[in-house]
């Protein structure tokens, strides 16, 4: 059976109750959850307490309990030193993992990312399936940069020729760039509760970077937020204000879940355990 994962995303009270999680908030009635079934607790509110019997009964169950900060990223992650089984599993094997299998799932993420930003293109009415000739020649580890030259095709046609993809670029790669944020903290998030190590990535490699492993995870999920500032971008959208950062928040939550996301992650460690072979990524729709 699945274990499951509790997301806390408002003021919380934690603590056990009948030798389970008792979980107090002031939105919705107290519950219980039974700790056997939990794999991962992710605190992503500043204002929740946790009580010190709790997190020794979450440890004892292997359960990994993950803290974010402000900016919704896991910082901190509680480390059984006793018999964290399945984690130092978990760890073993994507460090074990060799630059064949790192190529071959790149080229499944590059693959990917491109078909998603065809449906993309395809969905605003410019053209059918515009970006086949890329994604359906991505070699391993991508060594012919079918994404890069890809990006080139895909943003002239998403946002007009004059545009160039860049973090300190003109409008609207201020919204793009907060909506990044948003998602590639879903991706850590997602990786923490997998029992992956964040800063150990298939391609992106900085010694500045804590997340490279997000980095690769959520390169096909970008054009779910693509979709989002296109749409904002026509209405009149170009500056981060309050209101802006309330709807992306709600419209990219609404659109992608935590567990799908999660479950990408999940997937990654079926791979890395020889358990499969193929990365799951949610349908584009």
């Amino acid at each position: 059976m699945s274990k499951r994962t509790i997301y806390i995303t408002s003021a919380a009270e934690l603590s056990v109750e009948h030798n389970q999680l008792h979980i107090k908030t002031e939105q919705q009635e107290d519950c219980l959850r039974s700790i056997e079934d939990l794999g991962a607790v992710i605190v992503d509110h500043h204002s929740t307490h946790l009580t010190v019997p709790l997190i020794n009964l979450l440890s004892q169950n292997n359960v990994r309990v993950v803290f974010c900060n402000e900016q919704h990223m896991p910082v901190t992650m509680l480390m059984d030193l006793d018999s964290n089984v399945l984690q130092s599993k978990h760890f073993r094997a994507q460090l074990e993992a060799g630059k064949p299998l790192l190529k071959q799932l790149w080229k499944q993420i590059v693959e990917r990312k491109i078909q998603n930003q065809s449906l993309l293109l395809k969905k605003i009415g410019m053209g059918d399936d515009l970006l086949a000739p890329y994604h359906t020649r991505v070699k391993s580890g991508d060594n012919t940069n079918r994404e890069g030259i890809a990006a080139r095709v895909y943003w002239q046609n998403l946002f007009g020729k004059q545009f160039v993809r860049d973090r300190i670029g003109p409008v609207p790669n201020n919204l793009l760039n907060y909506g990044y944020a948003l998602l590639r903290s879903a991706v850590a998030r997602g990786i923490m509760d997998a029992g992956l190590l964040p800063s150990v990535g298939i391609f992106h490699r900085n010694y500045y970077n804590s997340f490279p492993l997000a980095d690769d995870l959520m390169e096909p999920y970008r054009p779910f937020v693509d979709e989002l500032v296109w749409n904002m971008f026509l209405q009149g959208e170009v500056e981060i204000t309050h209101a802006v950062k309330r709807r992306m928040v709600a419209e990219h939550y609404e659109r992608l879940s935590q567990e799908e996301i999660s479950a990408t992650a999940h997937s990654l460690v079926h791979v890395f355990e020889k358990e499969g072979s193929v990365l799951y990524y949610p349908d584009f729709k």
